[in-house]
């Protein structure tokens, strides 16, 4: 039986302006309908006629904890086990709470698939059968790594170099290679002994907690400390925030991967397993280029758009249309409070700019203009001097907290749907085209008690607007008073 385990991490700097550190990329929908932590999930569909899976383990961030859990509900993912690190750590350690999740249901000792969730790959086939390829190995104690085949000499990636053969099919693991530069890179290619280092893993959870047991004991240590104090909070697994922090930060290559042809005596060996499978890390936008479909002219484009006179560029609208004219290897994304611009060769760049806005203070770095909430979403669509108008929509069945504000009062003004208010000490039902003022200090919720989306116009005034004047007194989603 192999568990899924997906790495939801990630920080949002390198697609920026569509990611953000809030809603990073996996949270997004880059090459399709799905996110790409949707797509992740799904990616062991069918695996062995459905018998060959169990129920998947995902580590997030704490603060995407409620878009990760509804993006899995909506796509049918069967009872996850949603693992929320209260800092990042890097990989080692969240593959290591995985692991003791994992270990936990009745004693047993399954084959995990370490996937992080913000790749991209287009071949399902050709994936579940190299990870087919992988489990004899992998069941046998070893510890697997898919090697991408690599398409062109590319000194963006890692690179593993390969042994020999194993009865097993796998090839001996014998080093990982840093990122090279070009004439590096193409002599690795030219060798044949030499793949991409595609950051995914598999191995029975027992093997992995050995291994990090004797090469690296105090990561070991600090997440065994974190997981046994950690709390189940309603969907969510809460490790103890003390002890993760006290945790080293590392990941799986280094911590592990890259010590075990050192390690003889340690009695696990490192196996790669040769895939091709239109695999990407999509680490910029140039490399959601290279993965997108594109016209005749290299061209590729997603939302609505129209190109003239351009080549090798891609036009990313976010709502609104965007034109391009005699563009040659230019990225241009549109979202509705950022436009960038980019040469494509430049696309790595983009981080210096989210480091800019941050240390400007500016929250373009963090945060789309429509927020997601366990409850729904806003979308602040207008402010000025003491105003904000939002728009909210809370899905059937959903609620606000019961909450109160110092600085603001609030015009709520329904549009579609029915609205259960609390207004002080009064309950009462709105329906379209009706509102009601919610006065500062006055204790309120707003809540959805039909079978539609709920959707109202929020007019905030006062003097201070921000998300921080909130009080709540009570709150469905567990979430911290403040």
């Amino acid at each position: 039986m192999i568990t899924p385990v997906i790495l939801s991490g990630g920080s949002g700097t390198r697609l920026w302006p569509l990611s953000r550190e809030l809603q990073p990329k996996q949270l997004l929908a880059l090459t399709g309908e799905r996110t790409m932590l949707q797509e992740t999930a799904l990616r062991l569909e069918g695996f062995m006629q459905g018998q060959g899976t169990g129920p998947a383990i995902v580590v997030c961030n704490n603060e995407h904890r409620f878009m990760a859990a509804e993006q899995l509900r909506s796509v049918g993912i069967a009872a996850p086990r949603i693992i929320l690190e209260p800092v990042g750590r890097n990989t080692a350690p969240a593959l290591t709470l995985a692991a003791l999740a994992a270990s936990c249901v009745d004693g047993e000792d399954p084959i995990l698939l370490v996937m992080p969730a913000d790749h991209v790959v287009t071949d399902r086939d050709a994936f579940q059968s190299a990870v087919a390829s992988g489990l004899p190995a992998a069941t046998n104690g070893a510890i697997v790594t898919f090697g991408i085949v690599p398409a062109r000499p590319e000194t963006g990636y890692g690179y593993i170099r390969t042994g020999v053969r194993r009865d097993d099919g796998a090839l001996k693991l014998v080093k990982f290679v840093e990122k090279p530069n070009l004439d590096r890179a193409t002599e690795y290619v030219a060798s044949g002994e030499y793949l991409w280092n595609s950051g995914l893993f598999m191995m029975r959870a027992s093997v992995w907690l050995k291994a990090l047991d004797t090469l690296d004991p105090s990561m070991s240590l600090a997440c065994k400390e974190a997981f046994a104090a950690g709390k189940q909070d309603t969907d969510f697994l809460r490790v103890d925030p003390q002890s993760f922090e006290a945790c080293p930060s590392d990941s799986i290559d280094y911590a592990v991967m890259e010590k075990l042809a050192t390690h003889a005596g340690l009695g696990i060996d490192g196996v790669v397993i040769p895939m091709s499978a239109g695999w990407s890390d999509v680490g910029a936008w140039d490399a959601l280029w290279d993965v997108m479909e594109k016209d005749e002219n290299g061209n590729a484009a997603f939302g609505e758009t129209i190109v003239e006179g351009c080549q090798g560029s891609l036009l990313y609208g976010g709502g609104r249309l965007v034109a391009g004219v005699g563009l040659k290897d230019v990225i241009v994304v549109e979202t509705p409070d950022a436009v960038l611009v980019a040469d494509k060769s430049r696309t790595q760049d983009v981080k210096k700019i989210v480091t800019r806005l941050k240390a400007e203070g500016r929250t373009l770095a963090d945060s789309h203009r429509k927020i997601y909430r366990p409850w729904g979403w806003y979308d602040s669509i207008d402010f000025g001097d003491r105003f904000q108008v939002k728009r909210i929509v809370v899905e059937p069945g959903a609620k606000l907290s019961l909450q109160m504000h110092h600085h603001r009062a609030e015009h709520w003004i329904v549009v579609k749907g029915t609205a259960e208010v609390t207004n002080g000490e009064k309950v009462f039902l709105l329906s379209e085209n009706e509102s009601t003022y919610i006065p500062l200090g006055h204790v309120h919720r707003l809540a959805n008690p039909g079978k539609v989306p709920l959707e109202i116009i929020e007019v905030q005034s006062g003097s201070y607007l921000g998300e921080d004047d909130i009080v709540r007194f009570e709150d469905t989603y567990g979430r911290a008073p403040n």
